[in-house]
């Protein structure tokens, strides 16, 4: 039989995952021990293995195949645009994908003028403006913390992932506008989608039934 791979986000979600899994009777020797050192864990008696990967890069390992399976946040989803299956929400990871600022921002972002955007997330950041609000604006990439930004007067708003927002009010700023919901979900390669339907949806299936229990 052949191995169905599925690449797991590392760190808490990997662990939620795994979780699951093993509520559905799928486990893998080794996996859950977050200091192992190795990469792949298999179970050769139900044909399925794991691997970690960096969030970023699990829709890669999907889309070209390395992976059938992917369990990914949706923000990676969006941002990385890759041709793939998002087939079930697993409703874990929950968050939001906002535009944030200063409350003094607001008129700026209502009243479509250009202004700057920091982020680590610039197709989501420029689908949302240009398809959405059809407002131009010069989206600033940024790798740290996003919220120093608009404080420091490098951009006007930033988009960025927010859980409680208790790091936005502890700086000053609020969330204006929502982009998007965001959770874990998992996403499937597309020839793996036509050739290994059968064992893939059956998948599915019970990650949903363990789901609603």
């Amino acid at each position: 039989m052949r191995y169905l791979t599925v690449a797991l986000t590392k760190g808490r979600l990997a662990g939620q995952t795994l979780a699951l899994f093993e509520k559905i009777g799928i486990t893998a020797e080794g996996a859950d021990d977050m200091k192992t050192r190795k990469l792949i864990f298999a179970n050769p008696e139900l044909g399925i293995r794991f691997f970690m990967a960096k969030g970023p890069d699990v829709p890669t390992y999907v889309a070209y195949g390395a992976a059938d399976i992917g369990i990914v946040g949706r923000d990676v989803i969006l941002e990385e645009g890759r041709k793939i299956y998002e087939v079930l929400d697993l409703g874990y990871g929950s968050c939001r994908m906002c535009i944030c600022g200063p409350e003094s921002a607001r008129e700026a972002l209502s009243s479509g003028d250009m202004i700057r955007v920091a982020t680590k997330y610039p197709n989501i950041a420029k689908d949302y403006f240009l398809n959405r609000k059809h407002q131009t604006v010069e989206i600033i990439k940024l790798n740290g913390s996003i919220e120093l930004a608009p404080i420091v007067g490098l951009s006007e708003v930033i988009c960025d992932i927010v859980e409680t927002g208790s790091t936005l009010k502890e700086n000053g700023l609020g969330v204006l506008e929502e982009v998007c919901p965001l959770s874990a979900r998992v996403v499937v390669n597309q020839v793996s989608m036509k050739m290994e339907s059968e064992r893939i949806n059956s998948l599915i299936t019970r990650l949903k039934e363990a789901l609603n229990e």
